[in-house]
């Protein structure tokens, strides 16, 4: 199904398709999300900040709460939230994008506090620096150059070795639950905390 998961009308289509269709789902892999802009918080664009609330957080979220329910009926399901290590590691630009990811790694554990006492799973994959999808691209506003100069000389990990995190969690036994998996390029690793030099005294 093709939907806006930022359009509660367009959800609403998809779901009611889904339930004419009679169908169960049994795997939900939340992977809508994206990034716009590097500006630090004090330059963003609240345009932005607002459409990465509507898709990483809302949309998300609302996706979630349509197909819940069904799962718990039938004590059957699985919940794959795609987050990001920007949820846990903060960095210059990443603000809101960084804010969303944290919810979706809070809101995932929490789910599962909720779900205590039902079969249904849910896990949170934090993928670092992914090449080969338009992430990049969509949030610096098409800049192919600074695309490309983000990922020179680095081997970053791909989507299909996030595909094959979601498979692996999915055929996991039916008593086991993945609460979390950070994925991180061998190239890529946290950062020292920052320290400011000769800041004028308040």
């Amino acid at each position: 199904l093709a939907l806006d998961v930022t359009d509660p009308v367009s959800l609403g289509t998809a779901m009611e398709q889904i339930a004419d269709a009679k169908l169960q789902i049994d795997l939900l892999v939340n992977n809508a999300g994206l990034a716009l802009g590097v500006d630090k918080a004090q330059a963003s664009s609240a345009e932005n900040w607002q459409q990465m609330i509507d898709t990483n957080i809302t949309g998300l979220a609302m996706v979630t709460h349509k197909v819940l329910p069904r799962m718990v009926e039938a004590d059957s399901g699985m919940i794959i939230n795609i987050g990001s290590i920007a949820g846990t590691y903060p960095y210059p630009g990443g603000n809101v994008y960084g804010a969303s990811k944290a919810f979706v790694r809070q809101f995932s554990l929490n789910l599962r506090a909720d779900l205590a006492g039902t079969r249904i799973r849910v896990s949170n994959i934090e993928p670092g620096l992914c090449s080969g999808t338009d992430f990049s691209l969509v949030r610096l506003n098409g800049d192919l150059e600074a695309v490309q100069a983000l990922y020179r000389d680095v081997q970053a990990i791909l989507p299909e070795d996030i595909a094959a995190t979601v498979a692996w969690i999915a055929e996991q036994p039916a008593h086991v639950n993945i609460n979390s998996i950070e994925i991180m390029p061998v190239a890529q690793s946290s950062a020292a905390l920052n320290v400011v030099r000769n800041l004028p005294r308040a």
